[in-house]
């Protein structure tokens, strides 16, 4: 057993190494924000890649918490191509929601693991600056999202500050717009953005699925890497739906800004996170330019 352990940490030396003074720009969401040894563990995750040198960075998601929040209130949640469709309560909830609950619990849990966090929304600082997002249908048809918002611009001098200082950066998916309007964005989206501003050496995504299939249906054809030409055809050829379409935009995002390298790996593994970043098998999609 303690030989098994220190190959262990044998084999996680030169990543230790490589990536020491690296940013890393996480987004965390899905199950491992639901499931407590989940969250335990990527907690963890975040709190050892601190300690080896690392700068994490988390962009955090909260869908599902919103959802139950709206319709505690009446709202009934509607999707189109995996993006909320945000009227001005909704938008309300949303902040009430990401910003006020689901930061807070983040940083709290990180700070008991000895990390010192700081949250913040994209409105911090002008982190993100936001404009209403134009979404066309499949069928080519303009749909008002309401306050869906893109990413129109990343101010990185709030995270370098606290980056600088030791601290990990918390970040809701708030942009602010024109005139001081909050705008719901994508987490994906966000933390493409924020990791092509700030040239990440790695971008992970956690997901609630294995990584990326070169069927949707098929389970066992589970791609261990992808280029970035292959995820925009299957965009354009409509093969890809759901949630998968903004996480692989966000990809695209993040390589065409110069991230090295993204991960798209299955939250629902325990410590997923360490076995993408640490190990020589990885886990998930990795996604090159």
């Amino acid at each position: 057993m303690a030989l098994d352990k220190a190959a262990v940490l044998a084999e996680a030396l030169p990543y230790i190494r490589q990536f020491s003074g690296k940013t890393v720009v996480i987004k965390y969401g899905g199950a491992a924000m639901a499931a407590a040894d989940l969250k335990a563990a990527v907690m963890q995750d975040i709190a050892l890649m601190k300690y080896v040198g690392m700068h994490p960075i988390v962009v955090h998601g909260g869908g599902p918490e919103v959802s139950g929040m709206a319709k505690q209130m009446g709202i009934e949640p509607r999707f189109v191509d995996g993006l909320r469709v945000t009227d001005a309560a909704t938008m309300a909830i949303a902040q009430m929601v990401l910003v006020g609950k689901t930061n807070r619990e983040i940083v709290t849990h990180l700070v008991e693991q000895g990390v010192k966090a700081v949250g913040l929304s994209g409105q911090d600082g002008g982190l993100i600056r936001a404009v209403r997002h134009l979404h066309r249908s499949r069928t080519g048809e303009m749909v008002d999202l309401g306050f869906v918002g893109d990413v129109a611009a990343v101010d990185t001098a709030v995270l370098e500050t606290l980056t600088a200082a030791g601290y990990v950066p918390v970040i809701a998916p708030i942009g602010l717009g024109p005139g001081g309007q909050p705008y719901n964005i994508n987490a994906d989206t966000v933390a493409g953005a924020i990791a092509a501003a700030l040239k990440a050496e790695k971008l992970v995504l956690l997901t609630d699925v294995e990584g990326v299939r070169a069927d949707k249906d098929d389970p066992g054809s589970l791609l261990s890497r992808v280029t970035a030409q292959e995820v925009q055809g299957w965009i354009a050829r409509g093969k890809l739906e759901g949630g998968m379409i903004p996480k692989l935009q966000c990809c695209i995002t993040a390589l065409e800004g110069g991230v090295n390298r993204v991960h798209i790996i299955d939250g629902r593994v325990p410590h997923s996170l360490l076995l993408e970043i640490f190990t020589d098998e990885g886990v998930g999609t990795m996604v090159i330019k």
